[in-house]
This record gives C-alpha cells, sequence and structure tokens, in this order.
C-alpha cells in the first residue's frame, strides 16, 4: 500500500493584507513526482518553504513523513533535501569539495560523493571550482548537495528557472534519475510545459491558492479544447477550409491558416484527399490552455 509522504492541510500565510498562502490543502505519496505550478508570485514558494519547515504557517498543519516540520525537527532533517531558488555554495571550493563538505555535515561518506557527481553528470567537472561551472552545471551541483546524504523526500525551488533549453532538458534527465531512485519529489515551476512532461501530478495555484489538482494529461482531457491544424499560409483557402468536415474555426494571419476541430480524425483525412498536408502542424490542449480557462487569463511566467 502507498504511503503518504507529505500532506498538507488548510495551511495560510499572510504578510499584511497579501493572502500567500490562502487555505493550500494537497498530499504527496512516498515516490511520487509532484509539481507546484504557477506563475511568479503565486505563491509556490511560500507554500514550499512552510512544508520545509523555513516558515511558520498562519494556519493549518503540515506532515512529512508523519512528522511536523515545525518547529524545526532535527531528527526530521536527515531524511529531506532542500535545493532553494538560490545556492550559496562555499568560496574558492571544487564541485567535489562542495559535495565533501555537504556529506560531512550528514556523517556521509566520501563514496557517495563521487556517485553524486556521476547522477548528476558532473564527474568530468569534480575538480572544477563552482565558479567556473555553467548556470545548468551549477543547478546540477546544487541539486547534487540536495541529495548527498539519500534523504527520502526531495525539494526542488524551480530548479531549471534561468537555464538555456538544451541545460533545462540535460536537468531533466537527473530529476528522472533521482525519481528512479525511489525519492519523494516535491518541485515548483512555472515552466507549464516541463510539468507536463515530468511530474506525476501537478497543482495549479495562482493568487495563493490552488485551481486544480490531477495527473497533467487528465487535467488536460477535461478541459475539452479543440485541436488546432495549422497549415502553411496558401495551401488552402479560408473559405475551402471552413468547408471541410470536422472544421469549427478557421483563423489565418500572415504565414499560417489555423482550423480548430473536435473532429481531427476527420478533418486530418480530408487535408489529405486535397494535397493540403505539406508543413502541417497539430496541436492539442497542454496544461497552458488549462491555466487560461481557470483563470480567464493568459499564463505569464
Amino acid at each position: 500500500m502507498t504511503q503518504t509522504a507529505i500532506a498538507v492541510d488548510d495551511v495560510r500565510k499572510s504578510y499584511g493584507d497579501l493572502k500567500a498562502v490562502d487555505g493550500v490543502s494537497f498530499t504527496v505519496a512516498e515516490g511520487e513526482f509532484f509539481g507546484i505550478l504557477g506563475p511568479n508570485g503565486a505563491g509556490k514558494t511560500t507554500t514550499l518553504e512552510i512544508i520545509e519547515g523555513l516558515r511558520e504557517p498562519d494556519a493549518g498543519t503540515v506532515h512529512l513523513l508523519g512528522t511536523s516540520p515545525w518547529p524545526r525537527d532535527t531528527a526530521l532533517l536527515p531524511r529531506i533535501g532542500v535545493q532553494l531558488q538560490a545556492t550559496a555554495f562555499f568560496d574558492k571550493l571544487t564541485a567535489r569539495e562542495q559535495l565533501h563538505t555537504f556529506a560531512a555535515l550528514y556523517g556521509v561518506g566520501a563514496g557517495r560523493v563521487d556517485e553524486m557527481l556521476e547522477l548528476v553528470g558532473l564527474a568530468d567537472k569534480a575538480n572544477t571550482r563552482e565558479d567556473r561551472l555553467s548556470g545548468g552545471q551549477r543547478q546540477r551541483l546544487s541539486i547534487a548537495c540536495a541529495l548527498v546524504h539519500d534523504p527520502d523526500i526531495v525539494f526542488l525551488d524551480e530548479p531549471t528557472a534561468a537555464l538555456d533549453p538544451q541545460a533545462r532538458r540535460n536537468l531533466w534527465d537527473v530529476l528522472r534519475a533521482i525519481q528512479e531512485r525511489g525519492k519523494t519529489i516535491l518541485y515548483t515551476t512555472h515552466y507549464l510545459d516541463e510539468a507536463e512532461i515530468l511530474c506525476d501530478r501537478v497543482a495549479i495555484m495562482d493568487n495563493g491558492r490552488i485551481l486544480a489538482l490531477d495527473a497533467p494529461a487528465r487535467l488536460v482531457r477535461g478541459l475539452d479544447a479543440p485541436t488546432r491544424v495549422i497549415l502553411e499560409r496558401g495551401s488552402l483557402t479560408a473559405a475551402d477550409a471552413k468547408a471541410l468536415p470536422g472544421a469549427d474555426d478557421v483563423s489565418e494571419d500572415e504565414v499560417s491558416l489555423t482550423i480548430s476541430t473536435r473532429e481531427a480524425a476527420d478533418l486530418l483525412s480530408a487535408l489529405a484527399d486535397r494535397r493540403a498536408l505539406a508543413g502541417l502542424q497539430v496541436r492539442t490542449a497542454t496544461l497552458e490552455d488549462v491555466f487560461l480557462d481557470l483563470t480567464g487569463r493568459e499564463y505569464r511566467a
């Protein structure tokens, strides 16, 4: 039977008139990759810091592995690993020396250090000073520091923020490898596409509240949004597109013609009959569409 690793019940935190966290509740199962999504200012980081025991909630309860993280419980600390938005490393130490230092704080043997460097893809940078690593490499080192004591729960606060697309994807491999080791991951991000790929379940937050919570695919399916078929402009006239079976709406700009449909198979078959498939793109709904439907506004990171 799957056990609950994290239980959050009606947590609230205000700063003056600002309700940073406004009645948040959810549970995370052991071994689950759980994402908290939302734009900047949604309350993600404050929620995470309360769960980690870094902030005291105004109301509500949190339990990690059956224990309250506030007040600070020193017996709980070795069982959690925390990677913050900004990590302060020790000056002038190499990647290996950084990890040795963090490992020593937990009484972890030196053999674990090389294992972590291998896991996060930094074995070849072990003797490179931290300040000479790239942004993506520093993020991976930060995650290795959070994992060096082999915690049961790993907290990652926007680990791919400010990384270039290639560095983000390299870090995705690291995050998948962490989950494959059976770790529970609680992760915040404002990249909806990333969460759609990585997370078992997601909670979409805005203005301190959870607007929706489920597996990404179920959230998207529940939206019942149309499929968009995008053609190169000139491959079909707007009038001809509107006459196609399954075409619900047609729009056109300077470079493309877009057909919205809820009968994609019929529409694509008709386009194939007309040899109008060159350059065709098919786009289904995404978590960004779910956010738009929930809030009535476009998502902005």
